[in-house]
């Protein structure tokens, strides 16, 4: 049956230009946390799209290893994956299209959002070999002795790796902003900081996907009560949870105000409603997939004589003869 053993493409457009915001500012009253943007008749009707969209997120998790697995075996070929996480060098701005290139995946969401979630079902798929995964909680002692971006640069992935941050520097103008951890003349200079950074990362080749993932009030409350209810939960749960949820309006125009002045043509942003966790799974799965084929990825060629390397295989030279008994 279609959608069972193959992968069904989103209907409507592609995920990227059916979840991607603006241009002009960003009302998230108006974005619909329940709806399903591009999903397609197949998925039929009810219950039954659940195990529909689980049984595609396992396809759609086979294609992304296997594209990830191209990209670590370019950037190994060229430059070596195992160099260590920075920001694009003025180096890497002259190399040719066969550059090596990383995928950063930036997960923003209020608390519950089902970012932890959403690495989990998504990423899993994935070779962790070819993975970097961070997480940003308040700075350290010394990262505040440094300007906002310091952390950000020093977690970026490697080339050839796919990237992903849980939260990012978008907490310099959502918390920071919220909570008045810097005065507003601070906060409201980043967002053109943030703008240059990531026009940095697009010429140094790190493709960038930011997704919000966009929960309801009352969706929050659900999961929050959920934690307090499951004691196999209760490690999830955080008192200040629910100081952050009494803040959730001024959250909610923090998080308008950076995807109205941080959505560019460089690094779009990219909401995805996540109320219905299996969507949301199903759609940023396909958001990855598309951001793969748009790097027209393959493997290298060999850097070395097969031909060459075949007879001296089957002669049995370069081998090491063990004698028995």
């Amino acid at each position: 049956m279609s959608g069972v053993d193959e992968v069904v493409r989103p209907e409507g457009g592609s995920m990227r230009e059916l979840l991607r915001v603006g241009p002009g500012a960003v009302d998230l009253a108006a974005l619909d946390p329940r709806s399903t943007p591009g999903l397609p008749a197949a998925a039929g009707r009810g219950e039954g799209r659940k195990e529909w969209a689980r049984a595609q997120v396992e396809l759609l998790g086979a294609g992304l290893g296997r594209q990830q697995e191209m990209l670590y075996a370019a950037a190994k070929g060229a430059a070596g994956p195992e160099t260590p996480a920075s920001a694009p060098s003025q180096a890497d701005a002259h190399l040719a299209g066969g550059r090596p290139q990383r995928v950063l995946l930036v997960l923003q969401a209020m608390d519950c959002g089902g970012k932890d979630g959403t690495i989990k079902r998504v990423a899993g798929a994935m070779n962790p070999l070819g993975l970097h995964i961070r997480s940003f909680g308040p700075p350290t002692g010394e990262e505040l002795r440094h300007d906002f971006l310091w952390r950000i640069r020093r977690a970026l992935p490697p080339p050839g790796y796919v990237g992903i941050f849980n939260r990012s520097h978008y907490e310099d103008v959502l918390v920071a902003r919220v909570e008045s951890l810097v005065d507003e003349a601070t906060w409201q200079a980043r967002y053109d900081l943030i703008n240059d950074f990531e026009r940095e990362l697009a010429d140094g080749a790190v493709t960038l996907v930011k997704v919000m993932l966009h929960i309801s009030y009352v969706e929050q409350g659900e999961r929050l009560m959920e934690r307090l209810t499951d004691p196999t939960k209760y490690w999830k749960f955080n008192p200040s949870d629910l100081d952050t949820r009494a803040r959730w309006d001024d959250y909610q125009a923090a998080y308008a105000d950076a995807l109205t002045r941080c959505g560019t043509d460089t690094a779009p942003w990219l909401v995805v409603p996540a109320d219905r966790k299996w969507y949301r799974d199903w759609a940023v799965s396909h958001l990855l997939r598309e951001t793969f084929d748009a790097l027209h990825l393959g493997y290298p060629p060999a850097d070395f004589d097969v031909d060459r390397e075949r007879q001296r295989l089957r002669s049995g030279s370069g081998t090491t003869k063990v004698n028995s008994g």
